[in-house]
């Protein structure tokens, strides 16, 4: 059975890991996004109660 042989198989698969490994992380990794997420203000924003006309 030739697919029990490991040896191209083998070979294969260290090389596409080592691609997925070393070459594509970075390429994503420079991209910029932008929809970058905004830093809220410290400041909490000033709320007013309603004033419900309870009938």
């Amino acid at each position: 059975m030739p697919q029990l042989n490991p040896a191209p198989w083998l070979t294969i698969l260290v090389l596409s890991w080592l691609v997925f490994l070393t070459i594509i992380p970075p390429k994503i990794l420079a991209h910029s996004y932008p929809n970058d997420p905004t830093h809220r203000s410290s400041e909490l924003p000033k709320t007013e109660s309603w004033n419900w006309p309870w009938h």
